[in-house]
């Protein structure tokens, strides 16, 4: 029998996307950047795809879509799989209800199960009014455990404002971001990339502005700014990429 032919990243997508209409070419990468499938690389570099790439992909997105399942124990089904077990079963039996107890209602989607926090409405929203939080009043806005909020205060993503002990609105968002990107898998090794990439965005608009503060050091205005400008076109290009 003829061994199946691989096929090419776009092939793959035009495939998936009969069953996932929504399915990127960047979701691919990213899975692959995750581990969760390697497809072989041809000389020249660009992927190629078997069958049971496919059909690993497939299982990804059905039980992300059906399941909400983390990449975490996407990632542990996988290896149960690869080792010739079964994973858990999709929809298990929920346990009969004894008598005199209702029966337990269906679990919403996953987007809901994480609990709101009062500072969710922060994120997206620019305010230009400042806040000022205690430590306590932070983890009780956002939501975080504290172990959370102390591994991103080790990575210094979230830290108080300047010469004060309270935290600012940039914390409160950062620490609601990261409790809600743990329902997707991410932790703070995603952070961290979001990190380096404001970083060198920050260096850039700096540079950008230096010949204005040279003429006017006050001229604060010019930063918020680049500041605006950038963070336009970061939006606009992340949702180019992601439509590819």
């Amino acid at each position: 029998m003829a061994q199946a032919p691989l096929r090419s990243i776009g092939q793959v997508l035009n495939i998936l996307k009969a069953e996932f209409p929504d399915v990127t070419i960047s979701k691919i990468r990213f899975l692959e950047g995750e581990g969760l499938v390697s497809p072989e690389r041809a000389p020249s570099g660009y992927r190629k795809y078997s069958e049971s790439d496919i059909e690993r992909l497939r299982y990804i997105l059905r039980v992300q879509r059906d399941q909400y399942l983390p990449l975490k124990v996407i990632r542990e089904n996988l290896e149960l799989m690869d080792a010739g077990k079964e994973p858990p079963k999709a929809n298990d039996p929920r346990p009969a209800a004894s008598a005199g107890e209702s029966a337990p209602h269906p679990q919403p989607a996953a987007t809901h199960t994480v609990q709101a926090a009062p500072g969710d409405q922060m994120v997206g929203q620019r305010g230009s009014h400042p806040i000022k939080l205690t430590r306590r009043e932070l983890i009780k806005a956002s939501g975080v455990p504290e172990a959370m909020l102390i591994e991103l205060e080790r990575q210094r993503m979230v830290v108080t404002r300047r010469n004060s002990i309270y935290y600012g609105r940039e914390a409160l968002v950062l620490c609601v971001v990261a409790r809600k990107l743990q329902a997707y898998g991410m932790d703070t090794r995603h952070l961290r990339a979001i990190k380096q990439v404001a970083e060198r965005e920050a260096g850039m608009i700096e540079q950008g502005a230096q010949p204005f503060l040279r003429n006017d050091p006050e001229a604060g205005h010019t930063i918020n700014e680049l500041a605006q400008l950038v963070l336009a076109a970061h939006t606009a290009l992340m949702h180019v990429v992601l439509e590819r």
